[in-house]
């Protein structure tokens, strides 16, 4: 594998601070299988490989927007808790 500059694992901070969440939520990401990671050592030190979060991004991408294209704009049941992303 060429080196890009870039280590090959990110940690779980790292995860969080890339989506803008909780180390706390990426640590469940990880924890439901949703987010490929491995586990080194006894003490919990998660990483994650860069190649495995990016296919996860376009996983969540194609997901979304499967999402959007069965629940159209101004139907019922929409997510409530994403109101301080839209735009005014």
């Amino acid at each position: 594998m060429a080196n890009s500059g870039e280590p090959r694992f990110i940690t779980l901070d790292e995860v969080a601070e890339e989506l803008s969440t909780t180390t706390s939520q990426a640590y469940a990401l990880v924890r439901h299988g949703t987010l490929p990671a491995i586990k080194l050592g006894g003490r919990g030190q998660w990483r994650v490989e860069r190649l495995m979060f990016e296919k996860f991004l376009e996983q969540m991408y194609a997901e979304t927007r499967e999402f959007v294209e069965a629940h159209p704009f101004g139907g019922q049941g929409g997510d409530s808790d994403d109101s301080d992303d839209r735009e005014s």
